[in-house]
C-alpha cells in the first residue's frame, strides 16, 4: 500500500516537525595572510622606478627564502604616480610615488613573528595583519555540518518522544550557513620598530604572535514527519 503524499504543512495522519541544528566550537587556524606595501620615492621617475623594483625583489626574496613555510606569494597592485608641484604655470611634476602591493599565506606560524618583523624592517616596507582563517576545503568546516545536524536530529527525537510517538521521514534539510570569526590587526612599519631597537645596525627582535583560536559554527533547518501521536 503507497502512503499518503505529505504536504508542507503536515497532516493528522503525518504531522510536520520543524527543527533548527546548531553547532558550535573553537578550532586552530590552518592559515595565516599578511600584506605587505613596498613604497618608493623620487625625483626622477626612472630612479623611483628603479628603487620600487629593487625593493620589491628584495621583499620577495626574503619571503620566498622560508620555503616550505610559505604556501602561496602574489603580486597585487602596481602604481607610479606623479605629484604635481603647486607653484608655478603649467604641470610640473614634483616627485614620483611608486607602490607594489604583495600578499603571503603562511601555514607555518612558527616563522611568521620573524617573518613579519624583518619585512617591516625594510625599506618603505608596511605589512598588515595577519589574517588568521581556515581553508577553504577544511575538514573543520564537515565536521560543524555533521554536529548540526546530529543536534537536529536529536531536537527532532525528543520533541516526537514527548508526544509519546517517533519521527517517521525526513522531508527537508536546510542549510543556513557556516562561519568563522575574524580576528582584529595592526599595521607594523619601519620606525615604529626602530625605537625599541638598541642600535640601528642591530636586527629588530622578532614579534610574538600568538594565533587566536577561531569559532566555527553550523546553522540548519531540518523538517520531519512523525507517526500520529494520541492526543
Amino acid at each position: 500500500m503507497t502512503s499518503p503524499p505529505t504536504t508542507p504543512y503536515g497532516t493528522p495522519d503525518a504531522p510536520l516537525l520543524v527543527v533548527r541544528g546548531e553547532a558550535e566550537f573553537d578550532v586552530e587556524p590552518e592559515v595565516a595572510r599578511i600584506s605587505v606595501t613596498v613604497g618608493a620615492r623620487g625625483r626622477d621617475r626612472r630612479s623611483t622606478l628603479d628603487d620600487l623594483t629593487r625593493r620589491n625583489a628584495a621583499a620577495l626574496d626574503l619571503v620566498k627564502s622560508y620555503g616550505e613555510a610559505v604556501e602561496h606569494v602574489s603580486t597585487g597592485a602596481v602604481s607610479l604616480t606623479p605629484e604635481l608641484s603647486d607653484r608655478g604655470r603649467g604641470e610640473r611634476v614634483r616627485s614620483y610615488h611608486g607602490r607594489v602591493l604583495l600578499g603571503a599565506e603562511l601555514t607555518d606560524f612558527t616563522v611568521l613573528g620573524e617573518l613579519t618583523t624583518r619585512l617591516a624592517d625594510l625599506e618603505l616596507t608596511r605589512v598588515d595583519g595577519p589574517w588568521w582563517s581556515l581553508r577553504p576545503a577544511s575538514p573543520v568546516y564537515a565536521e560543524a555540518r555533521r554536529r548540526a545536524v546530529a543536534e537536529a536530529l536529536q531536537r527532532a527525537r525528543e520533541y516526537a518522544e514527548a508526544l509519546g510517538t517517533s519521527i517517521a521521514a525526513l522531508i527537508e534539510l536546510a542549510d543556513t550557513g557556516a562561519e568563522r570569526t575574524h580576528p582584529t590587526r595592526a599595521p607594523f612599519e619601519r620606525g615604529g620598530r626602530r625605537v625599541a631597537m638598541a642600535a640601528a645596525d642591530q636586527p629588530a627582535e622578532p614579534l610574538d604572535l600568538e594565533p587566536p583560536r577561531l569559532r566555527v559554527s553550523a546553522h540548519i533547518s531540518a523538517q520531519f514527519t512523525m507517526r500520529p501521536p494520541r492526543i
